[in-house]
This record gives C-alpha cells, sequence and structure tokens, in this order.
C-alpha cells in the first residue's frame, strides 16, 4: 500500500491577506490619500485656472484699442499718383494683411476674423451742413474710414451696402458711404444725406449716405478699435475755457472707395488691425507673449513685416503694458497664495504621517514578532510597501481624475506630479516609520513619556536649521516684502514664513510642555480627590512623539489664522476704498448745477439719513495759470460733520468760517476781460506742480509770481486787488499745501472770478473729492455761480439704489458705495486667488481636526482599557468623563494657546512685508493707501476654541461610550449611578 504524501500547501500572499484583514484600516487610507490628491492636484490647475481667466479678462476689459497689433504705413512717398491709388484699393491692402497675419501668427495666437484692414483719415474734418447738430454752436467733425469686411460685421437697417461704383481715384467728385445706426440717430443723418469734405487742389468730395448698418457685435475688436465708426462722442473743445462740446463721429466707406481721400485734406494711412486670440492667451506664458509683442514691435517680426510689405510700415500696441501689469498683479498675489497653499501641504504631510505612525503602532506587537523571527528590514519594508502601495495609488489617480475633472482646461504636468506626491508619501508614511521603529529586534520597549523623553542630538540640530531657516524668511519678508523692486515673485522661502514659524513654534512648545508637568507633579499628589493627580500623571506619561500632532494644529492654526487676517484686510481694504471713491454712502454727481430742492427730496427718500451739499468747480486755475485744481464749495457746519462721520479727512467746520467776506463774497473780484492776464493763453501754470522751486520755499506766492512773471505779463489789477483782500481760509491736500504754502493766492473759478485763498489746514482726503489734489472752501465767500450745487453726499445703510436713481433723475448719475465695493471683486485673478486662499484655509483646518482625532484614537483602546480597570476599583462614570477631560486638555490648551500666540506672532512679525493692496482692488482703481496685514480676533480665537471644544467633544464622548459597553458593566465593583 502506498501512502501519499499530503500536498504543500501554498502560504496566502502577504498584501491579500493583510487588505482582507483589515479592510477598514484601507479604505480609510484609500479615502484620505484620493481627497489629499484631488486637493494637491486641483491647486495647480486652480491656479493655472484663474490666472488664464484674469489675463483674459484684462486683455478684453483693456479695450481693444489698446490690445490690438495696428500696423500702420502712409501712402508711399515714392509712388506715383496710380500706385498710391493701388495701394489703398481692398485687395492690395487684404494681400499685405495676409502676408502680415504670416508674419506674426507665428508667435502671438491671433484671431483673423476680428483682424480687419483699412484706410483712415488722420484728421477729422469739420462739416458746414446746416442741419447738422451742434451743441454748444460747434460743427461736428467727421472721419473717414474705409474698412474691410462691413458686411459680415453690420447688418443693414435701412438702404443699402455702400458701393464703389468704377475705378475710384483720388480725383473722384462722389463716394458712397454708410453710418451706424448711432451715428445717425445723433448726427441727423438718414439715408440720401450727403456731406462734403474740402478738397485739396480739387472740387470738395460729396460723400452720400446709402445706408444705415448696426453692429452684430458691438463689443467686439472690430469695432471696438475704432469706436468713432460705431458711436459718436461728445468732445470738448481743446483749450476753451468754456468747455464747449462737439460731435466726433465716423462715415463707412466701401475699400475700393478709399483713393478718393488723396485728394482731401484727411491726410489718409493704411492700416492693418491684428486682433489676439483671446481664448488662447495663457498666464504661464506671458513671458513668451511679451517677447513676442517687442519683436512685434521693434524686432525681428516687424522685419520680417516689412520685407514682405512696405519698408515704411510701423507697429503699435499697449498689449505689452497689459501683460506687464497681469504679471506684476499674478507677482503680488502668488506669494500670498502661496502662504495658504505651503501651510496646508504641511499640515496634509503631517496627517499623512500621522496615519503612518498610528498603523504602525497598531501592529507593533506583530512587526516585532516578525522580526524576531528572523524577518529582514528590506523583507518588512517591502512588504508593508506593497500593501499600502495597492490602496494609495489607485487612490491617488482617483484623485487626480476627479480633480481634471473638477478644474478644467489647465495644465497637467503640475497636477500629475503633485498627485504623485501624494501617492509617494501614502505608500512610504507606513514602511519608513515601520522601519525606523524596528531597526533593532526587540519585544519590549522602555516608556516614552513626555516629562522624561530627552531629544537627541540631531534633533536638536534640525531644530536650529529650522529656526535659522525661519528667522531668515521673516527678515526677508519684512525687508523685500512678497515682491521685490521689479516686481518679481518672492521666492518660497519667504512664502514659507508662516509655517516654519509654526514649525518652530510646535518644537519649542514640545521641550517647554515638561516643565509645567514636573512641576506640578509633587503638589498634586497632595491633594485629596484621585481624578486630578490621576489625570496629571496620566497627561505626563504621553507619548514622547507628540511632536507631529502638536506641529499639525499649529501649523493649521496658524494658516487659518494668517488666512483669516488676510481675507479680514482684503475686505476692509475693499470697504475703505468703496467709500473714499464715493465719499460717502452713495454720490449724485453733474457738471451743471443741480435742482435747489434736489437735496430735500434724496433726504426724503426711504433710508437715507441725510444729504451734504456740495459744489466742486474742477476747473479752478491758481493763480492765473494752466493747471487746476478741484475747489470744493461747503457749508462748512454739515460737510465737518460729513468727514467726521466718514473719517475722510475730519477737520473742525471753525477753520473754515469766512472771515470779513459774507454771502457777497467780499474777497472775490470778478476778471476785467479777456485780454487780462486771467486769460489761460497768459500764464504758464503758476509753479511748478511738483512743489519744487524758491516758491515753495517762501510760502508759495512767489513761485505763482515767477510763473506769472515768466510770461512776459505782470498780475491782473484785479488779481491784486483780490489779493489784498481778506483771505478766504481753504483746506488743501498735501500735494495743494506744498506747491502754495501758507500765504494767499488767488483763484480763478470756472466762472472767471477770483477768489483770494489762505491754506489753513491739511488733509490727505476729502469726500467731495476723489483724488490727492483738492480746496475745500466756505461757499459764503464765492460768487453765486462758483458755490453752485453739483454733488450730493448720500449717508444711510438702507436706501433702494433704483429709488435713489428715481429721485435723483437719469440726467445726473448715482454711484453707490455698496455696488462699488462690488466692483472690485470682479477681478477673476483676484476673486480666484481669495476663492483658492478660503479653500485652502478650509483644508487645512479640516486636516487639522483629522490629525486631532488621530492623536485621540491613538490613545482609545487605551484609554478604554484604563476606565474598564478603574471601574472595577470604584471610579463612577462622572470621574470617568471628568479624568478623560482632564487629562486631554493639557495638550489642547497647549495646542490652542500656542497656535493663537503663534497666529499673532506671525501676523505681526510679517505684515510689515504684505500689502494686500493687490489682491483687494483691481489695478485700475486707486488704492487709498498700502493695506496692511492686521490681527483678526475672529481667526485668532475660533479655531483655538475649536480644538478645545473638540479634544474635550471626544473625551466626554468616549467616557460615556466606554461606560455603556457590557464588559464594563460586568467588572465595575457596584455603582450607584
Amino acid at each position: 500500500m502506498t501512502v501519499r504524501s499530503p500536498r504543500p500547501r501554498t502560504a496566502a500572499p502577504w498584501v491579500r491577506t493583510r487588505l482582507r484583514a483589515a479592510p477598514g484600516t484601507a479604505l480609510a487610507l484609500a479615502l484620505l490619500v484620493a481627497v489629499t490628491a484631488f486637493l494637491a492636484a486641483a491647486l495647480p490647475r486652480a491656479v493655472d485656472r484663474y490666472g488664464d481667466d484674469g489675463l483674459r479678462r484684462a486683455v478684453t476689459s483693456a479695450g481693444a484699442a489698446r490690445t490690438v497689433l495696428q500696423f500702420a504705413a502712409p501712402p508711399d512717398p515714392q509712388a506715383s499718383g496710380q500706385e498710391a491709388e493701388a495701394s489703398l484699393r481692398g485687395a492690395a491692402l487684404e494681400e499685405y494683411r495676409a502676408r502680415i497675419l504670416d508674419a506674426a501668427d507665428r508667435t502671438l495666437p491671433l484671431d483673423p476674423g476680428q483682424s480687419a484692414s483699412g484706410v483712415r483719415s488722420t484728421e477729422p474734418q469739420e462739416m458746414r451742413e446746416p442741419w447738422l447738430p451742434r451743441p454748444d454752436g460747434l460743427p461736428p467733425r467727421l472721419d473717414l474710414i474705409a474698412q474691410s469686411g462691413l458686411a459680415e460685421h453690420a447688418r443693414l437697417e435701412a438702404g443699402r451696402w455702400p458701393r464703389a461704383a468704377g475705378y475710384v481715384t483720388a480725383r473722384a467728385p462722389r463716394v458712397e458711404a454708410a453710418v451706424s445706426a448711432e451715428t445717425a440717430r445723433r448726427l441727423n443723418i438718414e439715408v440720401g444725406s450727403v456731406l462734403r469734405f474740402a478738397g485739396e487742389q480739387r472740387a470738395p468730395l460729396d460723400v452720400r449716405v446709402t445706408g444705415i448698418v448696426a453692429p452684430r457685435d458691438p463689443r467686439g475688436a472690430y469695432w471696438s478699435v475704432e469706436p468713432l465708426a460705431r458711436t459718436p462722442a461728445l468732445t470738448i473743445l481743446n483749450g476753451d475755457p468754456d468747455l464747449r462740446e462737439y460731435w466726433k463721429a465716423a462715415l463707412l466707406l466701401p475699400p475700393d472707395a478709399a483713393p478718393a481721400l488723396l485728394g482731401t485734406a484727411t491726410d489718409p494711412y493704411r492700416y492693418w488691425n491684428l486682433v489676439p486670440s483671446v481664448d488662447a492667451l495663457h498666464a504661464h506664458d506671458v513671458p513668451r507673449l511679451k517677447a513676442a509683442v517687442a519683436s512685434t514691435e521693434s524686432g525681428p517680426v516687424l522685419q520680417r513685416v516689412r520685407e514682405k510689405t512696405s519698408p515704411v510700415v510701423s507697429a503699435g500696441t499697449d498689449l505689452d503694458e497689459v501683460l506687464l501689469r497681469h504679471e506684476r498683479l499674478r507677482a503680488a498675489i502668488g506669494p500670498l497664495v502661496a502662504v495658504a497653499a505651503f501651510g496646508t501641504g504641511t499640515v496634509a504631510t503631517v496627517v499623512l504621517m500621522m496615519a503612518g505612525g498610528l498603523a504602525a503602532d497598531r501592529r507593533r506587537a506583530e512587526l516585532a514578532l516578525l522580526r524576531a523571527r528572523g524577518g529582514s528590514l528590506t523583507g518588512l519594508g517591502g512588504r508593508l510597501l506593497a500593501e499600502t502601495a495597492v490602496v494609495a495609488l489607485p487612490a491617488a489617480a482617483l484623485g487626480l481624475a476627479a480633480a481634471c475633472l473638477a478644474v478644467p482646461d489647465a495644465r497637467l504636468p503640475y497636477a500629475v506630479a503633485a498627485a504623485g506626491a501624494v501617492a509617494l508619501l501614502g505608500c512610504l508614511a507606513l514602511p519608513v516609520r515601520a522601519v525606523a521603529a524596528h531597526r533593532a529586534v526587540r519585544v519590549h520597549t522602555g516608556r516614552e513619556d513626555l516629562t522624561s523623553a530627552r531629544p537627541s542630538r540631531r534633533r536638536t540640530v534640525a531644530e536650529l536649521t529650522l529656526l535659522v531657516l525661519a528667522v531668515g524668511a521673516v527678515v526677508a519678508l519684512r525687508t523685500r516684502g512678497t515682491t521685490d523692486g521689479s516686481g518679481a515673485a518672492g521666492d518660497h522661502l519667504v512664502s514659507l514664513a508662516p509655517v516654519l514659524v509654526g514649525v518652530i513654534a510646535a518644537l519649542l512648545l514640545v521641550r517647554l510642555y515638561p516643565l509645567p508637568l514636573r512641576a506640578l507633579a509633587r503638589p498634586a499628589r497632595r491633594l485629596r480627590g484621585v481624578v486630578g493627580p490621576l489625570s496629571l500623571a496620566r497627561a505626563g506619561r504621553g507619548s514622547g512623539s507628540a511632536v507631529l500632532p502638536l506641529l499639525a494644529l499649529l501649523t493649521a492654526l496658524t494658516t487659518a489664522a494668517f488666512g483669516g487676517s488676510v481675507l479680514s484686510g482684503v475686505a476692509d481694504a475693499r470697504d475703505r476704498t468703496a467709500l473714499l471713491t464715493v465719499g460717502a454712502d452713495a454720490r449724485a454727481e453733474s457738471l451743471h448745477t443741480l435742482p435747489a430742492d434736489l437735496a430735500d427730496r434724496v433726504r426724503r427718500t426711504e433710508g437715507v439719513e441725510d444729504v451734504t451739499v456740495a459744489g466742486v468747480s474742477h476747473y479752478a486755475r491758481p493763480q492765473d495759470g494752466w493747471d487746476v485744481v478741484p475747489v470744493v464749495a461747503v457749508d462748512p457746519g454739515p460737510y465737518s460733520a460729513h468727514t467726521r462721520r466718514t473719517d475722510i479727512g475730519a477737520f473742525d467746520a471753525r477753520v473754515l468760517e469766512t472771515r470779513g467776506g459774507g454771502p457777497s463774497g467780499a474777497n472775490t473780484s470778478p476778471e476785467a476781460g479777456t485780454g487780462s492776464s486771467g486769460d489761460p493763453g497768459d500764464g504758464d501754470g503758476g509753479g511748478d506742480a511738483s512743489g519744487g522751486g524758491a516758491g515753495n520755499a517762501n510760502g508759495g506766492d512767489s513761485g505763482g509770481a515767477d510763473g506769472r512773471a515768466g510770461a512776459g505779463s505782470p498780475p491782473s489789477a484785479d488779481a491784486s486787488a483780490a489779493t489784498a483782500a481778506d483771505p478766504l481760509p481753504a483746506v488743501a491736500s498735501p500735494k495743494v499745501a506744498k506747491r502754495f504754502g501758507t500765504r494767499p493766492f488767488p483763484v480763478r473759478m470756472e466762472d472767471r472770478s477770483i477768489v483770494t485763498l489762505r491754506i489753513v489746514e491739511v488733509r490727505e482726503r476729502t469726500p467731495a473729492v476723489v483724488g490727492d489734489q483738492f480746496l475745500v472752501v466756505d461757499r459764503a465767500g464765492l460768487s453765486a455761480r462758483a458755490a453752485r450745487p453739483t454733488t450730493l453726499l448720500v449717508t444711510g445703510d438702507a436706501f433702494d439704489p433704483d429709488a435713489l436713481r428715481r429721485t435723483v433723475g437719469d440726467g445726473t448719475p448715482v454711484r453707490v458705495r455698496a455696488e462699488e465695493r462690488a466692483g472690485h471683486v470682479d477681478s477673476p485673478l483676484q476673486s480666484g486667488a481669495e476663492r483658492v486662499y478660503t479653500a485652502a484655509v478650509t483644508a487645512g483646518a479640516g486636516y487639522a481636526v483629522l490629525a486631532l482625532l488621530l492623536t485621540l484614537v491613538r490613545a482609545a483602546p487605551e484609554r478604554a482599557a484604563l476606565l474598564a480597570r478603574l471601574r472595577t476599583m470604584g471610579l463612577t462614570r462622572a470621574q470617568g468623563r471628568r479624568l478623560l477631560v482632564l487629562e486631554s486638555l493639557p495638550q489642547a490648551l497647549l495646542a490652542a494657546v500656542g497656535g493663537t500666540l503663534t497666529a499673532w506672532a506671525t501676523v505681526v512679525l510679517l505684515s510689515p512685508g504684505i500689502d494686500l493692496s493687490t489682491m483687494a482692488v483691481p489695478d485700475t482703481v486707486s488704492s487709498p493707501g498700502r493695506a496692511v496685514l492686521r490681527t483678526d480676533p475672529v481667526s485668532l480665537l475660533v479655531p483655538a476654541l475649536v480644538v478645545v471644544a473638540l479634544t474635550v467633544g471626544v473625551a466626554v464622548a468616549q467616557a460615556w461610550w466606554t461606560g455603556r459597553r457590557s464588559s464594563v458593566r460586568e467588572l465595575r465593583a457596584g455603582d450607584a449611578g
């Protein structure tokens, strides 16, 4: 009989066995890695996304007139008449446009559909037709534009499309044109209207309107580069003291009719407008785009264009300025976002390491047994690495995919690198911690009490290194700021400054924490109760590896408080900027005189608390000069109260009280005539605008005298008489005060009356004027016209803006503070950075909570066993709850108090080097000054209180749950309740 030997049994694979043995632990690790990988991958994609949106918004808001690449060339002076005419026709221009596009499209993304070519007049011509509107008696001035693609970018509303009949030359007597519907409505132009342009060595050119068109895309680049082609504009006559206005508009010729402009006085030129493709612009390409624009304006691209077209072609654009402004704004915002990103990344890293450490501690006995039975470190680390890789790698890939779906249209490499770093950390946390703990083969380990642990020399060196880095980062941030003088972004060490401060504080607190415990241990033995001494002893016997939990909490608290202070500072800066821009809760302002009863009607509007009236003369000229300074005529009492209420240039009403004048204005004098020295043409500006010169050193009056003497004419008799009268006290801005000093000086008002002023107070701002140049005077000392009301400053928190506008009327614009404040966050670069910052701080707070829970979960089994044993010795439920709460309070209070102090110190240390203005308001808005970082009490105290409350809550919940377990009920030695 043959006996078969049993088949050898194959050992089950390590990874499958471990995953089946602890599926909950594997699922928790997968969830942690997936969420962390999602956040890590989404961050660079979100930064790319809001950077691209910000660049596109910057280019769009700058307007096509600034961002278009315009190539221009006059008719070739060497060409004959026929050659010059041929060069202006549509076919020649389109051929050149194709060549320019071919040369420039290699370096810049262009939009051929919005690009155009054409011919236009250099100077608009005065029209003498009597039926054209003349607002102030001045005839309108019209341009002639022959641009390609009119039929593709407009629709015909009346008449027909203009045509170039026959072969148009410079001697053509008439041509056809179209006008926009807005131009036709404002200038009373109809189909069939004829406008006559003066000829040059020929008869006038008749332009007959055959069609009225409406733009298909009024905001598109085709119409925005030449806005007069779409919308006429009322323009103030240059140098006119009465500010008379006239209409400016354009007539649209067919491209082949352009040669007719050669016979007029319009001085035509050719142009080719190349419009950037906004959707193809990316923020990370800004350096390359700047180089391409420079090459197009005066580099190899322009040289290739000239070779393919004409040697007289020139190129110009303001796109490089738009790109530079965007780059500076992004460079200023980037370090602030990096602060939150580094803080959240540090906390997430600590949490992943804590998760690996928790798993290693729970499996300490198992791993120690494997080492005692001959397991090698390499084999042990390899098996643990395979175990975690099977879970972490798919989870990280899932997080990366979710990030790509959540934040589309962004670069992938940085997201892949970030998710890969998370996956690597998730894979290595457990093996590295286990290998480090089991380098030596041992079964029993010594106690790791916090009070008895002694830091090693290597740890001391590492801590000193971090301390040096933190000090260097703080010094660099305080001296350099988040950007250097050229606008380049600060380095990563500067952005790491808050995190480094938090790390140093955590290491320092861990070293100092045993000292009070040792000091309290001896006196606590004399207490009569058992809970107090026992809880203190338990707190002192905590794990000596408490650096990671404390580091996570302090870094999270510091980042949260720093982020909250940043967001609070941004909100305050926006509120202040909106208030300074409007000057009140609402502002109604007109260049003309407001109705006398308007203030009372506005005051009766629901929700309006008060109305302050002011009269602003924007074109007052001190010392008969060309420079203008706004003069604000006010009632001192109400206006002074308004300045105190808004905290904008507050002053005492008594400083503006008129001395010796009276309502008639005894210190004013009418101008003698247009030939006097009060005429703008007779003076050169009355001194240096920067405040330099001898006039400033002598109080300001000699500077004005020098200015008038330089023009070759002495002051008029009226001005001298006005100067001799009692001067009217005025509140001035620093620039104006520096220029005129404290001596009396004459000011010619808009009604040509002259008033003598003397500066008695200096204030940085005033509510009635937006700017850094103004004079505020008592309206009682001015003439009736100079003191006319033009501005209403409305105070109230509950009024309806629409109702206020209906009360004021359509003719007077109304600006509302709340609307102005909302307009300061429309920049995608700033609002996107703010959202990323908020999300990073929130994620950091979530990781901090998770770190706290991991710390408590790590000690939960030991605490449950302790309560079970103590209940057998008669410990009540209430005493058990107090024991766990008192045991966990020292570390919670350490984290809360230490985190609050660290966050406060971080904000105080770093605030001098951080300017929030660029993040608070758009670059097109004048900031009230440097928006500094200030401590926010809510951001400091709320996270710390949450840490304490969560710690106490978890301790109470654990005591309650442990007290309800059946094993404890069986073991306890009697408990009445």
